[in-house]
Order: structure tokens, then sequence, then C-alpha cells
């Protein structure tokens, strides 16, 4: 590989790491081509993206866009899934696969910014997943609503019951006596 060949992949690389909202390095060792692809199609499917990448190059493209956090860990085979969208499905989706397969092992994370360790992307895999979340959020803004609906309908129940007995009242007054 020729200079301009790394020149141009740690173009690619810098613009990856600079839009990506979450990055996770992973250690791919043992991992079979045909799992790899299997992966790759899993995180593309959640919005990610999984490649593999010489630990130079990545280390210049880091320096290049100040993400320093992730120097440390670019040692040996190295991975890395860029997330643009939500980094809890695709944590879920290395925890999943983790389990399935005993790799690919995360070494370390960076969502929004701040470093993850192994443990915090375990931990980040078994949260809700967004639109759950979404969804126990508006289940929770529409208990109360219901619950304000209900008390309204059983207060038009008594006052609808209260004319009726009063209507039946009046009539029963109404009538003579025999």
């Amino acid at each position: 590989m020729n200079r301009t060949d790394k020149g141009g992949i740690v173009e690619g690389l810098t613009g990856r790491f600079s839009r990506a909202g979450t990055i996770y390095v992973t250690d791919f060792t043992g991992l079979r081509v045909k799992n790899m692809t299997e992966l790759r199609r899993r995180l593309r499917a959640a919005g990610g993206e999984y490649v593999v990448v010489k630990n130079t190059l990545a280390l210049r493209a880091l320096n290049a866009v100040s993400k320093a956090a992730l120097d440390d860990v670019l040692h040996g085979p190295t991975g890395l899934v860029f997330v643009d969208t939500d980094p809890v499905a695709t944590a879920k989706i290395l925890a999943d696969f983790q389990k399935e397969f005993e790799r690919p092992a995360v070494k370390a994370g960076l969502v929004d910014g701040r470093r993850v360790t192994p443990d915090e992307v375990k931990r980040l895999a078994s949260l809700p997943s967004r639109e759950q979340l979404l969804g126990q959020l508006a289940g929770a803004f529409q208990a109360p609503l219901a619950g304000f609906v209900g008390a309204l309908n059983g207060l038009l129940y008594q006052m609808a019951g209260a004319l009726e007995a009063l209507k039946t009242q009046r009539e029963g007054a109404a009538q003579p006596n025999s």
C-alpha cells in the first residue's frame, strides 16, 4: 500500500470519525469471515457500520479529528463500529453476537464524546430500545390523562343518575295520591 492509498484511507476514516456519534472498538480475533459478514449485515440494519482498520491509520484519523480518547485500545486486530443513530441498538447487536459466537470482544467505545468501558457497553445493551422508551414515555403521559377522563366520565354518570332521580321524584309528586 503506497502513501496515496494510506492518505485516502485516513481521509475516509477521518470523515467517519467526525460524523459518527458513537464508536465502538472491537477485537475480532478468531471471527470467521462468514460471521463477520453476518455481523456487518446486522449492524447495517441498525444504522451502524463495521470496518476493519490498521491501527496506525486509525490513530492518524483520530488525531486529525481530536478524538484521542481511544488511542490506548488501538492495538492488535481492530474493528470499528461507527454509529450515526442509536448506540443502544448497535450495543445490543454486539452483545448478542458476542453471546452467540463469543466474538468480537469490545475494547472500548466513545458515546457522544464520552469514553465507555466494555462493561458500560454491556449495560447500554441491556437498556430498552429507543422505540420502547418512547412508548413507555407516551404511556406515562397518557395514564394521568386517561384517569382524568375516567373521573369526568364518572361525574357525568353521577349527574345523569341524580337528574334521573330528580325526574322520578317530581313525577311521583305530580301524580295525585290514590
